[in-house]
């Protein structure tokens, strides 16, 4: 015989019910996370044994993004917090030093009972207790004390006007946060509290309140961008691999050090829409730019053959290598390095800092923004590569110059 067993519900009123709003602290779970990846294991893994959701520990790690109202709010990754010293109270303590207050026990027994000096437990009970209540809360009263841990001092952009005002008119004048860094250290020889690295230029920019810089000043980086990007690593390859990559793992080291001239790096610039594109082309030593229009659009053949015209145009000290992502429009490359005997590589997926003298040199991404209309082009594509060969480097020379001095060749247009 079946016995059916009946459970009594229990009604409550609306007013009984638990208010929606944040949970409890996943401290616990979030450092058991950040201990089984770091012991190898996958995102998914990690999270069944922890208990918590995949997209959970996706958060964790990279942060994330929330649109609200035409808002975009940006939450940072939570990274493992270094452990604290000793010295301070932990929140396990602060919980302990509440349980026994409320106990009514003295401050003395306390500090005995938790090894610790009382003056400590006294300054405790006096600082971090509630100044409305005068109750001692050990959560509100541990985050209270790790905001006052921090020392924090004025930075050197907001603390010296000259500073400030000189990086602000580079910055006017398009240069890039590193090419200030470079000129601040020629401009102040011997004055080593003045010079600057480019995050701290970032941060002046970005980050409110860390140095002072005007927040439209996003308009004057390479990017535009009004808020930061945060830099995600990936190993995935793409879908629909090009056949015949030649990875720039085996590309040689002479192409590193820069001392040879006749390595190249390139990209596309998109226009709106897709409806127009440019070629980009930078030789490495010498910071050279070439612009190819592109007419015909992005595709593989179009781009096949501008390489070949613009290129094979160069003398022969001048065309060794070229490196570019793993962009489809590059899929003839094969065609490309046996009209030219120009040997292609390839970089790493996701990796633009591999082909870091196209990024730093896209002086034409400023000239010729990313939303640019190619049925009004004129004379722009010319003036931009022109303008491109005279502007100022990271080392602050031009390109033709260079150019013309390492390989003594009249093909090198003087600008």
């Amino acid at each position: 015989m079946q016995h059916l067993i009946f459970q009594e519900l229990q009604v409550t009123d609306s007013h009984q019910r638990q208010k929606p709003g944040p949970g409890k602290p996943l401290t616990a779970q979030r450092e058991l996370y950040f201990r089984l990846m770091k012991q190898g294991l996958n995102n998914s893994e990690a999270c069944r044994r922890v208990g918590i959701h995949r997209s959970s520990g996706q958060h964790w790690r990279h942060g994330r993004r929330v649109r609200n109202k035409g808002r975009e709010y940006y939450y940072r990754p939570i990274t493992p917090r270094p452990p604290v010293s000793a010295r301070f109270l932990s929140e396990d303590e602060r919980v302990r030093i509440a349980d026994l207050h409320r106990l009514g026990l003295s401050t003395r027994v306390i500090a005995r009972k938790l090894g610790r000096d009382p003056s400590t437990i006294s300054r405790e009970l006096r600082r971090n207790a509630d100044p409305v209540t005068g109750s001692y809360r050990p959560f509100t009263a541990h985050r209270r004390a790790l905001g006052r841990r921090p020392r924090p001092r004025p930075g050197k952009l907001a603390a010296d006007l000259e500073l400030r005002t000189m990086v602000q008119q580079l910055l006017d004048r398009w240069w890039s946060p590193e090419q200030i860094c470079h000129e601040l250290r020629r401009r102040f020889l011997g004055q080593p509290e003045r010079h600057l690295v480019p995050e701290t230029i970032y941060q002046a920019i970005y980050v409110q309140g860390r140095g002072g810089l005007r927040r439209e000043l996003h308009r004057a980086l390479r990017t535009g961008r009004a808020m930061r990007r945060p830099r995600r690593a990936s190993t995935a390859l793409p879908d629909g691999k090009i056949p015949g990559m030649v990875m720039i793992s085996e590309r040689p080291a002479e192409v590193a050090d820069r001392a040879v001239p006749g390595h190249w790096e390139g990209d596309l610039i998109v226009g709106a829409s897709h409806g127009s594109v440019i070629g980009t082309l930078v030789e490495r030593s010498t910071r050279y730019v070439m612009l190819l229009h592109l007419p015909d659009g992005g595709n593989a053949t179009a781009v096949r053959d501008a390489l070949i015209t613009t290129l094979g145009t160069l003398p022969t000290q001048l065309r060794r290598s070229l490196t570019w992502d793993q962009g489809k429009e590059l899929a003839r490359h094969r065609e490309f390095s046996l009209a030219t005997d120009i040997q292609v590589y390839f970089c790493d997926p996701h990796s633009p800092w591999q082909r870091g003298s196209n990024e730093n040199t896209y002086w034409c991404t400023v000239l010729v923004p990313g939303g640019f209309d190619g049925s009004r082009f004129g004379g722009l594509l010319g003036d931009s590569e022109n303008t491109c060969r005279i502007w100022p480097s990271v080392d602050l020379s031009t390109a033709a110059p260079r150019a013309r001095a390492l390989t003594g060749s009249d093909l090198i247009e003087a600008c």
